[in-house]
């Protein structure tokens, strides 16, 4: 019975070695289906569920950085309505900005630790969770050049050959800066900082079924949780 939580450089196949683990200790995955159930318990209504993370965090250039550092983007809308006593409907929209969906996704994931027995990957797991009992943070990397093949031959593949190469380094680059920001932001820890984690792996070194494996052990060798008096 525990929580794990993934962070992984892009194309470090973090991802399919979540949904690995997944599989093999039958967790669920904490997702937009399930940030509703959960969010549903804490009262609040599904046209407040935003499930804003790194995927969809764009990180400030320069000048962004020096001009409107202390400004958030608005990144959803929610639209809510109210019955006058005539029976006349009125439609407010609120502009929903990126504190405040970082908020959401901080509140769903505190609640869903309490649930057990979930897998969550990026979202600032490692921070939201640090110091709680009962989760293991784990780190998944590779080798540059090997993060870079990957996605030449998985996103970048439709593109002529001439351009692969540099579209694969340009993605890679993109999405690390995008999470180390994301995290680095809102929860104010250093995404790249190994004692975050309780398990770093290579994926240079080692495959996804082996990678698998360390994570589902290391999980057998938590601490247990005292249960509450």
């Amino acid at each position: 019975m525990a929580v794990i939580t993934f962070s992984r450089q892009y194309g470090s196949e973090g991802d399919e070695i979540a949904a690995r683990v997944r599989e093999m200790l039958g967790y669920r995955l904490f997702d937009k289906r399930l940030m509703v159930r959960v969010a549903s318990e804490m009262g609040l209504s599904d046209n407040e569920i935003v499930d804003f993370t790194e995927a969809n965090y764009k990180a400030r250039n320069f000048l962004e950085r020096l001009f409107i550092r202390r400004s958030s983007r608005v990144v959803a809308e929610a639209s809510t309505w109210t019955q006058e006593a005539g029976g006349t409907r009125t439609v407010e929209v609120a502009q929903l900005d990126e504190e405040w969906c970082v908020r959401m996704v901080k509140a769903t994931v505190e609640a869903a630790y309490k649930q057990d027995n979930i897998v969550i990957v990026g979202r600032g797991g490692q921070a939201i969770l640090q110091d709680r009992p009962g989760v293991l943070h784990v780190r998944i990397e590779a080798p540059l050049e090997k993060r870079i093949q990957r996605v030449r031959y998985g996103e970048a593949a439709g593109l002529a050959a001439e351009f692969q190469q540099k579209r694969a380094e340009q993605i890679v680059s993109e999405r690390d800066k995008a999470t180390a920001a994301y995290v680095s932001r809102f929860y104010h820890v250093d995404w790249d900082d190994p004692l975050l984690y309780h398990l770093v792996i290579n994926t240079g070194k080692v495959g996804v079924d082996a990678a698998a494996h360390l994570v589902a052990n290391a999980v057998g060798h938590l601490p247990a949780v005292e249960e509450p008096d």
